[in-house]
Parts: C-alpha cells; sequence; structure tokens
C-alpha cells in the first residue's frame, strides 16, 4: 500500500533533485530514503525518477505522480485542520512562513502580545524568501505566510493587516541625514545598496523609486538586510529599511539617521497568504488583528 510517508519522500526528491538533501528535509536517511522510493515506484509499477551520480530527473509519468501527490499533501493537511477548525481560537498549532526583512522586526513586537492573549497557542516560524513560502503554502507544507504586497498571487487567498513606507539609512555626520525626506533622485546618488534577487524589498523599492533593474543591480546576493544597514552606518552607502524596522534600528545604534522616502506611499503591504480552501481562515483573520495592534501601539510608542 501506498504511505504518504513515501509520497513526501518522493516530493522532496523532485524539490531538491538530490537524495541526500531530500533525505535532510525529511529527517531520514538517505538509505531509508532511497528505499522508500523504491517501495514506491514498485507500488505503482512505474519509475518516477531516472538517477545516476550526476544528476537526478523526473520520467514524464513521475511529473503526473507528483503533481497528484502535492495535490493530495495540501487535501490531507487541509483535513487534518478542518477537523480542528471547530475548537477554540488558536486551539491548534500553526506554522508560519515569513520573509526575512520582516520576521526579525515583527516577531519581537507581535510575540509578547501573542503569549499574553494565547499563552497555549504554539506557533513555528519559517523563515524563507516570498517565492519558497508561497510554494510551501500551496503544497500544504505549511500553513500560512506573511508576505509583502504587491506580488503575484495566483491561487492564493491575502489578507492585508498593516501597510508602511521606507526609510533611507545613514550615519549622523552624513549630510543626507539631515534630509527631511529623501527622493528617489537623491537616493539614486548616494550608493544604493539593495539584496540580491528573490527578496521582494528589492522589487519594492525598485518599483517605487523608479529605479532600472539593470542600473542598480544587486552586488549583495547572499547579504541580509542587517548586513547592508551595518554598511551603511559604516559610511559605504545608504540602504531601505521598512518602517517595522525603525525601532529596533535605532535602540542598536545611537549613531543613525532614518530619512522617510519622499515617493508616494504605502511602499508596502503586509499580508497573510493562505490556500483557498485552507479551513483555519478565523485564527488567519484573528492573528491579523493582533498583529496589527501590536504594529499600531509599537508604532504610537515610536512618534512620541
Amino acid at each position: 500500500m501506498i504511505t504518504l510517508r513515501q509520497l513526501e519522500f518522493a516530493i522532496a526528491v523532485a524539490k531538491h533533485r538530490h537524495f541526500k538533501r531530500a533525505a535532510e528535509e525529511c529527517n531520514i536517511s538517505q538509505s531509508a530514503l532511497s528505499l522508500g522510493i523504491a517501495e514506491l515506484e514498485k507500488q505503482l509499477d512505474t519509475q518516477i525518477f531516472e538517477r545516476n551520480n550526476k544528476q537526478v530527473l523526473i520520467t514524464p509519468i513521475g511529473e503526473e505522480i507528483l503533481v497528484r501527490a502535492q495535490r493530495i499533501f495540501s487535501e490531507i493537511n487541509d483535513l487534518t485542520t478542518r477537523a480542528h477548525s471547530h475548537q477554540t481560537p488558536l486551539a491548534y498549532p500553526m506554522t508560519v512562513g515569513m520573509i526575512p526583512t520582516i520576521a526579525p522586526y515583527l516577531l519581537p513586537k507581535i510575540l509578547p502580545e501573542l503569549k499574553t492573549q494565547y499563552p497555549n497557542f504554539r506557533l513555528t516560524v519559517v523563515e524563507r524568501q516570498t517565492e519558497r513560502l508561497l510554494e510551501q503554502v500551496r503544497y500544504g507544507h505549511i500553513d500560512t505566510a506573511i508576505i509583502a504586497l504587491p506580488y503575484a498571487l495566483e491561487g492564493l487567498h491575502s489578507f492585508e493587516f498593516w501597510e508602511e513606507d521606507f526609510f533611507a539609512i545613514f550615519p549622523n555626520d552624513n549630510p543626507l541625514a539631515q534630509l527631511k525626506q529623501i527622493s528617489a533622485e537623491d537616493l539614486s546618488k548616494a550608493n544604493l545598496m539593495l539584496l540580491g534577487e528573490g527578496h521582494c524589498l528589492t522589487d519594492h523599492t525598485l518599483s517605487v523609486c523608479s529605479f532600472d533593474r539593470e542600473e542598480f543591480k544587486s552586488n549583495f546576493s547572499d547579504a541580509s538586510l542587517n548586513t547592508l544597514i551595518q554598511m551603511a552606518m559604516a559610511g559605504m552607502g545608504t540602504t531601505l529599511i521598512p518602517e517595522m524596522a525603525l525601532e529596533q534600528v535605532h535602540q542598536q545604534n545611537n549613531n543613525v539617521s532614518t530619512v522617510p522616502l519622499s515617493e508616494a506611499g504605502p511602499h508596502r503591504r503586509i499580508a497573510f497568504v493562505t490556500r483557498l480552501n485552507y479551513a483555519r481562515v478565523d485564527d488567519v483573520n484573528l492573528l491579523g488583528n493582533i498583529f496589527k495592534s501590536a504594529l499600531e501601539k509599537s508604532s504610537k510608542q515610536w512618534h512620541q
């Protein structure tokens, strides 16, 4: 009999095109994963993967099987969550994905409030770039994701709960630090440092400022936003940070000025994203209200 675990192995191999990395994701040995795949292929009486020492390929029939397997996983996840949807709010654990330019700034603001209101709620956070998170939402690997909009969300629901603007960061002794606002034109002359491909903060910056992607191609493909902040503080240029990061940046750096971007906002909108048939929409909306309240409280305190 085909098992869900075998299907999970196959989905992992298809995602990584590598048996060792798939085994690591599934938390089993490579030999156990290989045996599971072999048993699945035996049960189906067909070959899903072609493998040799250099690569893993998916057979044409394997492609069709894997699409169905991913659909089954999503349905099983929704079946489980729907069975618990009648329970009290946030009574069931939830795995939430967050992008790297949201997680480190949002979590310190919302976790204390969440712990106070729902002390028994079990939250697991997965931090990935947007496209990977949306893939995990679609296949039921995580419950929901918090991302920045605008972003293409074909086949998914979004529930917006926050919007914010961008700020340029400078050392206090930089002449641009004295500006009340900074325009895209001024920003283009200030050695703007951007995150690499896949980071929506870069995409939103380019869009808001009407910058040409090739002209502002990032040299920091593997850097984090915190790294760019440290480089800006050292006088090596500037970068844009979201409003939710302001408090943390100023607390960690005494010699810092943040100048609001003058281009029309909001520069990004923050939203939960779920599958169309996700059973725990009420819990997602509840989290959105809690997060919005915590962000409003933090913003009010910061601007006082």
